[in-house]
């Protein structure tokens, strides 16, 4: 009977733990996102071209995600850092999540791009791992390159049209 309690309780830290972790991803971290005004294998190509100097571990095009393998970024974590207070890290990694979806805004077709960034960081071999929350800037970046990815992509479409609709006038 007293086992059962202790485990019982032991469990109930556990979940809170778990919670506070979760809480503080949902109110201090915000996923960044962006909708294009274009179909979903306009963007899926854009997200694609775009992650290409990644290394990809999971690409699947019809649930619209792509995971990449955890990467190492110890020298841009300790030279960001270098100008603040705190010590050299001795080990830096990251892993990017890329979610797409498809949907429609005004009877139009859009498309949703979510990228998440696991960061972690090890200062010394006793503590281990330590997850840490991202800036943000690396994801913003990569949204704003697929942005003008798609942005291009539509104005060499207009040329084409009007190409096409020079030729059939002056035929």
């Amino acid at each position: 009977m007293k086992i059962s309690i202790i485990l019982i309780f032991l469990f109930s830290f556990s979940g809170c733990t778990s919670y506070e972790k979760f809480r503080q991803i949902t109110e201090e971290l915000e996923i960044p996102s962006r909708m294009f005004k274009a179909d979903y294998n306009q963007t899926w190509q854009a997200v694609i071209q775009v992650m290409k100097r990644f290394d990809i571990a999971y690409q699947n095009q019809e649930a619209g995600k792509i995971k990449t393998r955890w990467m190492d970024n110890t020298l841009q974590v300790n030279f960001t850092d270098a100008f603040g207070s705190a010590d050299a890290v001795k080990a830096a990694e990251f892993k990017l999540v890329v979610n797409v979806a498809e949907g429609y805004s005004y009877g139009r077709k859009v498309t949703k791009v979510t990228i998440y960034k696991r960061q972690r960081i090890e200062n010394d071999f006793l503590q281990g791992w330590k997850a840490q929350p991202s800036d943000g800037i690396q994801e913003k970046t990569l949204l704003y390159r697929i942005e003008k990815l798609i942005e291009n992509d539509n104005k060499l479409k207009e040329i084409d049209k009007a190409r096409e609709k020079e030729l059939l006038e002056n035929f």
